[in-house]
């Protein structure tokens, strides 16, 4: 309770908050504020902002950017939130039984980190979606990839660093099994900078998907800010909207996870939230 009253204290966090819930309620009402299909023609093309029954004006096709903004949000955050999620499991698993085991099991976990690492995130999405297909499935699972090896050294650190306490060491002379003193015992109190990591983890998977669908690997059957963004960069003299406004809707809701990463870190970081 008291970690929550201070996070509410924190003006950026809030902010940040208030900014992220208001795209994660576009996205929930996407389907009653446009209920027509975003890739449906619903006006004449290069319609400007303010248009008859166009709050942001139209495409080339005579699409409905609000609808596409409103309807790509559900698919950013979905695929920001599941992405994250996915290089979690793998992540945390993989630093945790590096930490607590140490030695060669230590070694060849971070051999393999550091085989990840050796190859640019990005480039290794676009490859991975490349080869098993652009759906959103596989993008889900390209980014979840690309994203675990700084989630596995921040929880092998914290591992790390806990296996040797008291109250490690008393459940391991209890007979504990590995398995129990890992999930009850060290990984609640490594559990603060790896939720901090996994929220900012969320905007980069965002961005990585924007590009990514920028390029055209996007799904096909999705509407999303990047798609808008890639179709629109033709035209951006002629009809400036189409790429501003997903720009804009990419920007705010990056920021606003960054605000609320940034919250919790000063929240849950006992030195920082002493000093405060």
């Amino acid at each position: 309770m008291s970690t929550l009253k201070s996070f509410l204290r924190h003006p950026t966090g809030m902010i940040g908050l208030i900014v992220l819930l208001a795209v994660v309620l576009l996205a929930v009402t996407a389907p009653w504020l446009f209920p027509d299909d975003p890739w449906d023609m619903v006006g004449a093309p290069f319609q400007p902002p303010f248009s008859e029954g166009l709050w942001l004006g139209s495409d080339m096709l005579g699409r409905d950017v609000a609808a596409g903004i409103a309807h790509g949000a559900r698919i950013s955050l979905i695929i920001g939130v599941i992405s994250t999620l996915t290089s979690l499991v793998i992540g945390v698993t993989i630093g945790a039984t590096a930490g607590y085991f140490g030695g060669k099991v230590d070694e060849v976990m971070m051999r393999i980190t550091e085989l990840f690492q050796t190859i640019p995130g990005f480039i290794l999405a676009i490859l991975l979606v490349a080869t098993i297909g652009p759906k959103i499935s596989n993008i889900i699972f390209a980014i979840g990839i690309v994203s675990w090896p700084p989630l596995a050294r921040l929880t092998r650190a914290e591992f790390m660093r806990l296996r040797g306490r008291e109250f490690v060491q008393a459940a391991v002379c209890q007979g504990q099994r590995p398995l129990t003193v890992v999930l009850r015992r060290i990984l609640p109190n490594a559990i603060s900078p790896i939720i901090v990591t996994g929220s900012l983890a969320v905007a980069g998977a965002i961005l990585i998907e924007s590009a990514l669908s920028f390029m055209g690997l996007g799904d096909p059957n999705l509407m999303s800010w990047g798609f808008m963004i890639g179709a629109a960069r033709t035209v951006i003299r002629q009809a400036w909207w189409m790429s501003v406004f997903p720009g804009l809707a990419i920007l705010l809701t990056v920021l606003a996870i960054n605000l609320v990463g940034e919250g919790l870190n000063d929240t849950l970081n006992p030195r920082i939230s002493r000093k405060r």
